[in-house]
């Protein structure tokens, strides 16, 4: 699929992997699913088993090739997030509750106006994070041991007052 990167990137994305949506225009339009993938430098998004098209892949090393039935994205204006108490689709708002924790909430003429959960999908991570900031057992100790110096210091590097 050789789409080309999104003119305008959405910047604050209201919609998120694992959210049930429902889709509100195209050859899937009135049906729900929920989202299996955001690809953000696109503006897209792919939903479980909607927007089916067929694939012809060649075949290569180590893989069979044919005709394969893929999900193809979205883009992120034809689907709307479902309503959880309404089941209907509606806008996501941002609202702060008392303890001051933020939450979405569903916006709109049919919405019910209660909070949309955040998906438990999220707190599962697609890609690992990376090793970079992993503590090492001797970089630990070695900052924490002072070091003394026990070589001399040339005379030249001596900077001496006249006072």
């Amino acid at each position: 699929m050789g789409w080309k990167a999104a003119q305008k990137l959405i910047h604050h994305w209201k919609i998120l992997r694992g959210d049930n949506v429902m889709i509100i225009r195209g050859k899937d339009k009135g049906e729900t699913g929920m989202i299996k993938r955001v690809i953000r430098s696109q503006n897209r998004v792919i939903v479980e088993g909607k927007n089916l098209v067929k694939k012809h892949i060649k075949q290569g090393q180590g893989h069979e090739g044919g005709i394969f039935t893929v999900e193809a994205p979205l883009h992120v204006s034809n689907v709307q997030v479902v309503d959880p108490v309404t089941g209907k689709p509606c806008k996501v708002g941002i609202r702060y509750l008392e303890d001051g924790t933020k939450v979405r909430v569903s916006r709109g003429i049919v919405a019910s106006g209660s909070i949309i959960p955040r998906p438990e999908i999220l707190k599962i991570r697609t890609t690992p994070r990376p090793t970079v900031g992993t503590c090492n057992p001797s970089l630990s100790l070695s900052l924490t041991h002072t070091h003394t110096f026990t070589h001399a210091v040339p005379a030249s590097w001596l900077i001496i007052s006249s006072s």
